[in-house]
């Protein structure tokens, strides 16, 4: 493993100006119980990276596997972000939500090389729970935490425009992928207080609609924006090494090598794939982060902290 080479910050010391108000992620009550040198010494640590990611777009890919336990924290960790001047944009999935809809409904899927098998019955199903149900959930969240976040899918402005997606020359119906993302849309809200949160569907250039892997859609959309970090929220601690532990930063050639070498397997290849493909050279993505979404305040502890919390993939 190459050494640990996360950012440190320099020896700054400079006050900021007071941040604007906002609702605490803990209530009062408990947040007087701890240490004030504790208090003092998480500030001074977290400083020098608000300044750093000021004014930065951080896009953040929720997965629906990782909504839940911890979950209460992520609109207030997004909702922050904003009110401290980073950028936030969310993109996220629901397959665990679609699949229990599905059962729900009696609608029986077909999957190929794990995608899901789309007719027009389901993709009713798929865009009713993501653009109706989780989209406006996490946006309400979001609002109630102090933010000011707007529901969109790849429909509205255009902002992403899809391609029929096949698979082993089999037609997977109305799955499609990202092939272009429209970062004028994003730049608008750029400048406002909004938060933009994104399901993952987008329109054909004959106006059908497609389901698109989330991971995708939000790799796409961080390259389009050029973000400063591409937080993959998932279920697990980010990437093991032969041995089970955590691997806390690598390079894309590291990455590619662990692949090889079948150390990163499973349902991590495709995760570990976005990133290299978001990280790869004129993309403008500085670097991707794998992380367990369901840690309270996962969101925080990476972008605010020395050590982060799960796996840095850079370029090189």
């Amino acid at each position: 493993m190459p050494p640990h080479r996360r950012w440190h910050p320099p020896g700054i010391h400079d006050r900021l100006r007071p941040m604007s108000s906002a609702p605490l992620p803990c209530p009062p009550a408990a947040a007087s119980a701890v240490d004030p040198a504790l208090k003092a010494a998480v500030l001074a640590e977290a400083v020098p990276y608000l300044r750093r990611y000021a004014g930065k777009t951080i896009v953040v890919k929720y997965g629906g596997h990782a909504m839940g336990a911890g979950g209460e924290t992520f609109a207030h960790d997004i909702a922050l972000l904003k009110q401290v001047g980073i950028n936030p944009i969310v993109v996220h999935g629901g397959g665990p939500q679609i699949n229990r809809m599905l059962d729900r409904l009696g609608v029986k899927s077909r999957f190929v090389d794990g995608l899901r098998v789309t007719d027009a019955e389901t993709m009713e199903v798929v865009e009713m729970v993501l653009a109706g149900s989780i989209n406006k959930q996490l946006v309400a969240a979001i609002n109630a935490a102090g933010g000011c976040a707007i529901g969109l899918t790849g429909k509205d402005g255009g902002l992403i425009r899809a391609r029929k997606l096949s698979r082993n020359g089999q037609d997977l119906g109305f799955v499609g992928e990202p092939e272009r993302v429209d970062a004028r849309v994003l730049a608008t809200f750029r400048q406002s207080d909004i938060i933009p949160v994104i399901a993952p569907i987008g329109v054909g250039v004959a106006g059908e609609t497609y389901h698109s892997n989330a991971d995708t859609v939000a790799g796409a959309v961080a390259a389009a924006v050029k973000a400063s970090r591409f937080l993959l929220l998932t279920d697990v601690a980010g990437v093991l090494d032969a041995d089970k532990r955590l691997i806390p930063e690598m390079s894309a050639a590291e990455a590619r090598r662990l692949i090889a070498t079948g150390t990163i397997s499973g349902g991590m290849i495709p995760k570990v794939e976005t990133s290299l493909e978001a990280i790869a050279d004129g993309q403008g993505v500085e670097g991707v982060v794998i992380l367990d979404g369901r840690v309270p305040h996962a969101i925080l502890l990476e972008l605010l902290t020395a050590g982060g919390a799960g796996t840095l993939i850079r370029g090189g």
